[in-house]
């Protein structure tokens, strides 16, 4: 089965072209980085905008790319939630116009799902059940992944997401956007333990997380020493404010394996990029007896790829969305 997977859910437009579910044959991203930079985050109408001038011509690509004809597609799978209202409408209804006059079937993904399956286009992938950590810009969420569509809510932020976080430390520290990648290229000078940061919720009672302290502390931090130190220290600050956010999320994860009784361990989402989560999550495994798992940095980001393989997973077994599927910016997995 050959699937056009659909991604724009927030400032990402993406496709891509999945056989049989595991095998990428086009991969195309048009990232509106530039666009929302001077804005210092993702501004929505803006981002729904760039998706109707940009998803026809990405579309186009991924086609040319896998060296086929929409002709040869046999369904097509789009994120219809959660994410920004105005740019899930773009992806949706490009996904229906095709599917429409194709005729082949469309499939909604959710973006969560996507995000915790994506590990199954690399080519070591866990067995299940396996703990699914989705840490990005809008989303820090902790599962007991059972199989496909079998996924039972553990723990998630009760505020900021960890993507969030960076942002606005980012911002903070006057270093610019988007904030994740900025702190994480910083950070590698750094030293991590040159100031301490709260670990949040450290409580054993939840498998909740929480960011938004971390990011108060850093506001005192630098009202408290002043511009002129941060600047000289910048390296330190963020590489201490990283680890306290890697060390939430990781222990959370050793208490969730802990408390149920599962090795495996899937970390996914765009702060799944992160130099210093990726290593310290293997570490962290080794001594643990844990197995981890992480994609490739192209399949972290929001991308159409992991979209395709959810979409081929359920348009395989005959399944498909209706024509009046809604966008749903709130939607849970």
């Amino acid at each position: 089965m050959l699937v056009l997977g659909i991604e724009s859910s927030c400032d990402e437009c993406a496709a891509a072209i999945v056989r049989d579910g595991g095998k990428v044959l086009s991969h195309t991203i048009y990232s509106q980085i530039d666009t929302h930079r001077r804005y210092g985050g993702v501004v929505p109408e803006l981002a729904s905008r760039e998706h109707l001038d940009k998803i026809i011509p990405v579309i186009e690509e991924a086609v040319k790319e896998a060296r086929m004809s929409l002709m040869d597609i046999d369904g097509i799978a789009v994120t219809y939630g959660p994410g920004l209202v105005g740019s899930l409408l773009v992806g949706l209804s490009t996904a229906k116009a095709l599917s429409f006059t194709l005729g082949i079937p469309f499939y909604g993904v959710n973006h969560l799902e996507g995000h915790l399956m994506a590990i199954f286009l690399e080519e070591r992938y866990p067995a299940f059940p396996y703990l699914g950590l989705v840490v990005s810009g809008g989303h820090t969420s902790l599962y007991e992944v059972k199989t496909y569509g079998e996924y039972r809510p553990l723990g998630q932020t009760r505020d900021d997401a960890a993507g969030e976080a960076f942002d606005k430390v980012a911002k903070l520290l006057g270093l610019g956007y988007p904030g994740g990648a900025i702190i994480d290229r910083l950070a590698q000078q750094g030293d991590p333990s040159a100031f301490s940061f709260p670990r949040a919720m450290p409580s054993q009672d939840t498998l909740d997380f929480s960011f938004s302290g971390i990011k108060t502390a850093v506001f005192y931090f630098v009202r408290r020493y002043g511009e002129t130190f941060v600047r000289e220290r910048v390296h330190d600050i963020v590489a201490s404010f990283q680890e306290a956010v890697v060390d939430s999320l990781l222990n959370k994860v050793l208490l969730a394996s802990a408390r149920y009784g599962i090795k495996n361990v899937v970390v996914s989402g765009g702060v799944a990029s992160n130099s210093r989560l990726r290593k310290r999550l293997l570490e962290v495994a080794a001594g643990s007896n844990l197995n981890a798992y992480i994609p490739s940095p192209s399949l972290c980001t929001d991308n159409a790829a992991m979209i395709a393989a959810v979409g081929d997973h359920y348009l395989s077994q005959g399944k498909s969305s209706p024509l009046d599927l809604n966008a749903d910016a709130d939607l849970c997995l």
